[in-house]
């Protein structure tokens, strides 16, 4: 069984920074993507950004220039810093990530980490 645990949310000011982290259970070379979602209050999960397997990453443009994502092939893990933060990046912030299993597309799902930008 697969897990995805993520860590690293908490109180920031604006313009403050974290960084979060994505441990897997398992090595993250099985997944041939993961990334980062998060979902404010009433909205719907919005893709923040991607790391692939061949080591391609990617984030959305409301928040290029201010998250970086990455992977730790060795630690199993993914991060995601987020500097300059703004309120508007407050949000549920969750890893994904997905593997071939034979002929099937696997998809997996941390149980979230609260982010909340705010003074």
């Amino acid at each position: 069984q697969v897990q995805l645990v993520e860590s690293g949310g908490g109180l920031v000011q604006p313009g403050g920074s974290l960084r979060l982290s994505c441990a897997a259970s398992g090595s993250i070379l099985n997944f041939y993507r993961m990334a980062w979602y998060r979902q404010a209050p009433g909205n719907q999960r919005e893709l923040v950004g991607i790391a692939t397997r061949g080591g391609t990453t990617n984030v959305s443009a409301s928040v290029k220039g201010r998250f970086t994502i990455s992977r730790d092939n060795g630690q199993n893990t993914m991060y995601l810093q987020m500097n300059s933060l703004k309120p508007e990046d407050t949000a549920v912030y969750f890893c994904n990530a997905k593997a071939y299993v034979g002929d099937i597309t696997e998809e997996y799902w941390g149980q979230g980490t609260q982010v909340t930008v705010s003074s």
